[in-house]
């Protein structure tokens, strides 16, 4: 069928909003008409280069939510009608990762980033072939993609929230509850407060943290993450390292969650430099593939037993994770509808990402007719 979607040609490139074919579900695979997607960094890596991608044009998109509207043979668990959020980590259920509770480390994960041996959405102009962002492409009014990919919800949830918990919610909470092990009591600092920092200092307070310092150098995001339980916020890490040894008699941050936008060696020099001795310095973000190093002391890696720890989706099981943190929302104990600072439409996907860039937002996020 037709339909369209936001792409880039190259990298770096400009969103491009074009006529696009979509093929029918194979077995194994369901049809998504589109509600919501969120505007996340991580599709912003692939636009401007610094993850680039073996097949070109490519859709973009991997936070989103819409209604099931065909399903392939073999797909059992799924309906037309069925409202699903994307996990753009497939889950297999049957590798080693899966099989022992880390479904975000996934084998079949690693698989959608190699070009389709058989594409499944081509350009309508020339028929060339799109590859598809995480097996998804969440920019598109309609895709197709694998079960694996898709978790149903409860039809409750508005989908314009749902589509937050697929990347940005969960990736965030998880930093800090799973990868970050916050407990009651803990000082924490969070450096980047965008879709997932919000959700990590949000993790952070759910977790019994006492003390939680934002850092970020736009004062909106600042004065947004104490509206979300930030007990602190500062523009420089500098400042939040200083406040979390006051609060530790001189100790440093239990841990230090590194979600900037583009993260750089000396991010996580910084987080490693603020924890205490046997904390964690949590890296969630993403930056260029070519960077290499992070300034850290060695001597300190030892003997003071710390730890740089790579978080990937929070450390989250999608199927598992993803209703339980719609549960929590349920329940007004995740906060979803303050995270969304503008919708837009799918035409206005280029400038969402000018006012991500400009930090006008927390999570800007599209809206399908």
């Amino acid at each position: 069928m037709r339909t369209r979607g936001a792409i880039v040609r190259t990298a770096p490139g400009p969103y491009e909003v074009v006529d696009l074919e979509v093929a029918d579900p194979a077995p194994g695979e369901v049809q998504v008409r589109l509600a919501a997607a969120g505007l996340c960094h991580s599709d912003d890596h692939i636009a401007v280069g610094d993850s680039p991608v073996a097949i070109y044009p490519f859709a973009l998109g991997h936070e989103g939510a819409g209604v099931v509207t065909k399903v392939g043979a073999g797909v059992d668990d799924l309906a037309e009608g069925d409202h699903v959020v994307f996990s753009f980590l497939p889950a297999c259920g049957r590798c080693r990762w899966c099989a022992t509770g880390m479904q975000n480390l996934c084998d079949d994960g690693g698989k959608v980033w190699m070009p389709p041996e058989v594409p499944r959405v081509h350009l309508a102009d020339g028929g060339a072939p799109v590859g598809q962002m995480c097996g998804v492409s969440a920019f598109m009014e309609t895709t197709t993609v694998s079960a694996r990919s898709v978790v149903k919800v409860g039809k409750d949830i508005p989908l314009d929230k749902a589509c937050l918990v697929g990347c940005g919610v969960a990736t965030g909470w998880g930093a800090a509850v799973n990868s970050g092990a916050v407990r009651p009591g803990h000082v924490v600092i969070v450096m980047g407060i965008g879709g997932i920092g919000i959700n990590a200092v949000q993790g952070a307070v759910h977790a019994g943290a006492t003390t939680v310092i934002a850092v970020d150098p736009v004062e909106f995001k600042r004065e947004e993450a104490k509206r979300f339980g930030a007990t602190h916020a500062f523009a420089t890490m500098d400042e939040a390292a200083e406040i979390a040894r006051q609060h530790t008699n001189g100790q440093g941050a239990d841990s230090a969650i590194v979600t900037v936008g583009v993260v750089k060696g000396e991010h996580v020099g910084a987080a490693f430099g603020a924890i205490r001795k046997g904390g964690t310095a949590v890296v969630t973000g993403l930056g260029n593939n070519a960077d290499v190093g992070a300034p850290i002391s060695l001597t300190e890696l030892t003997l003071y037993q710390k730890r740089i720890q790579g978080s990937l989706f929070g450390e989250c099981n999608p199927t598992a994770d993803i209703p339980a943190l719609l549960d929590l929302y349920r329940a007004g104990m995740l906060k979803l509808d303050e995270i969304v600072t503008r919708t837009y439409t799918l035409d206005e996907i280029g400038q969402g990402y000018e006012d991500m860039h400009a930090g006008r937002n927390l999570r800007g996020v599209v809206l399908f007719d």
